[in-house]
């Protein structure tokens, strides 16, 4: 039998610590950033007025972040209960990763202290795929909290601050319609953040500009969340000694071929239908790019294709990384590499940008170290008295 209860384990260890360092070194550049404004930090300009910060952090770290809401497609819509165990981890990271995206958002605002205008009636644009996006995140963050509060509200330590049983009560009553949010807010703003690169027109190029970008957003966030689930579970298991779960995560894998195969073809054909095969092979930094984003997703493909790989957990692992750093780089690019505004611009990321998102990462893992050696989320094989 097994049962979801806190590692406690030691806190202040040599990852835990290489981490506070990274976060301490983030501080010193934001600092910089909110006193002296974006120019002496970012490498961000008039032709790339967003960078690293939109790119990765938000754009790639939401779709890393939607292990929960691919889990919770899985277990509440197609009823696959044998799953709830990688539930919990799942939503964790995706509260964590959300929540310092949004946090992202506003340290590349120019006008940070405007940002409030946004949830505003009266200064917002309907219109605008920038604030269904922005409004659906920030919603999202509140709801992924609520959903894992119950999880937090185990905690002796929060038991004896709150009346906690009460409140949990009330709570599991109107879960239900959290979870619900927790699915439909993704899809929107998942699909608006491909929504947002149709709008840059001849700017992007042609192996990326698409009418399709919000499909083929919305089905890449949801194989970048199969695939952090593996990849998350998979290291957390080795590294906590808690490998009882792996079967599941072999069965798991069983999805991804389906949402990898589609992703390739469809987009294959979109590119053919618009008549732009050939710039796959202009050797330019797109085409390129291109090429090394199929070779890596065709991997992951070609190895969980088959049933005997599916149930080695080494290979399982490596497909979910081959599809991360795939899919991964595939939003990158339709941000960052493949925008081009013309008239001379260019954007390369400063080092203390660079550092600035390692120090978000860094937060992501030491929040996640913590609330896993403290709260009841890893399902671990229950002790014998």
């Amino acid at each position: 039998m097994s049962e979801a209860r806190p590692l406690n384990t030691r806190i202040i260890t040599f990852p835990f610590v290489v981490g506070v360092v990274l976060v301490i070194l983030a501080l010193i550049f934001l600092i910089k950033r909110f006193i002296y404004g974006l120019g002496p930090v970012s490498g961000m300009n008039d032709g790339y007025p967003w960078g690293l910060w939109i790119a990765y952090d938000v754009n790639v770290g939401t779709a890393f972040a939607c292990g929960g809401y691919a889990m919770a497609i899985l277990i509440y819509i197609f009823n696959k209960g044998e799953y709830t165990p990688l539930l919990k981890p799942a939503i964790l990271t995706s509260m964590l990763g959300y929540t310092l995206a949004a946090v992202s958002i506003f340290f590349d605002i120019g006008r940070y202290w405007n940002m409030f205008n946004i949830f505003m009636p009266w200064h917002m644009n309907l219109h605008s795929p920038m604030l269904e996006v922005a409004v659906c995140i920030a919603s999202y963050v509140v709801v992924l909290w609520i959903e894992f509060s119950p999880v937090l509200l185990k905690n002796p330590g929060v038991r004896k601050l709150i009346k906690s049983e009460d409140i949990e009560e009330k709570l599991m009553k109107v879960l239900f319609i959290f979870v619900a949010l927790g699915m439909l807010l993704p899809t929107m703003h998942q699909s608006s953040l491909g929504t947002l690169m149709i709008l840059a027109g001849y700017k992007l190029s042609p192996l990326y500009w698409s009418k399709f970008l919000p499909f083929f957003f919305l089905l890449c966030a949801l194989m970048l969340g199969y695939a952090i689930v593996i990849f998350e579970t998979s290291v957390a298991g080795v590294a906590f000694n808690n490998t009882h779960e792996f079967k599941l995560l072999q069965k798991l894998s069983a999805v991804m071929p389906w949402l990898i195969g589609i992703f390739i073809l469809m987009r294959f054909q979109d590119i053919n239908a618009r008549g732009a095969l050939s710039d796959i092979f202009k050797g330019d930094l797109p085409g390129n790019m291109y090429l090394l984003e199929n070779l890596l997703l065709l991997i992951a493909l070609c190895i969980l294709r088959k049933k005997e790989n599916r149930a080695n957990n080494k290979k399982v692992l490596i497909a979910a990384m081959c599809t991360l750093f795939g899919a991964g780089l595939y939003r990158f690019d339709a941000y960052i590499t493949a925008f081009n505004p013309r008239n001379g611009w260019h954007y390369f990321p400063t080092t203390p940008e660079i550092l600035i998102t390692l120090g978000v990462i860094a937060v992501e893992l030491l929040g996640y170290l913590y609330v896993v050696k403290r709260f009841p989320v890893l399902v671990l094989p229950k002790r014998n008295n």
